[in-house]
């Protein structure tokens, strides 16, 4: 039964559907230049947002469009740095003393690297 209702069709090759009755969205056409020099003009919706920038189809350089309207500034973040997120969690003073702290362990051989703690015991062995 499916055999019969494909016969004479091809998939994907043809629409049924005619443009008879249906009504287009009112369109407008956008003009953008590319910095190349690149003229070219986009197919866009009445009701739409018009980007003030557009990929170059050419170069891809972002074009700006010819109405003159220019690009909103984006706010840029300033850079954190991992010094400015530490201090963001503690103060000047507890990082001198966890600083102390962990010198003196490192130093006492409790703490870092194994071969560090080799050296410390063979030191108090002689001793």
């Amino acid at each position: 039964m499916a055999e019969r209702t494909l016969r004479g069709a091809r998939l994907g090759g043809q629409s049924f559907e005619d443009e008879r009755g249906i009504e287009f969205a009112a369109r407008q056409q956008i003009g953008y230049t590319c910095p190349q020099g690149h003229v070219f003009e986009i197919t866009m919706s009445v009701e739409a947002d018009v980007p003030a920038l557009w990929e170059c189809p050419r170069c891809g350089a972002e074009a700006l469009s010819n109405s003159g309207e220019l690009p909103e500034a984006k706010a840029e973040k300033p850079v954190r740095t991992h010094w400015d997120m530490l201090l963001e969690r503690r103060s000047v003073k507890e990082l001198e003393d966890i600083l102390k702290e962990r010198l003196e362990l490192l130093r006492g051989g409790e703490i870092g690297p194994a071969h560090l703690h080799r050296a410390n015991a063979k030191k108090r062995k002689v001793s």
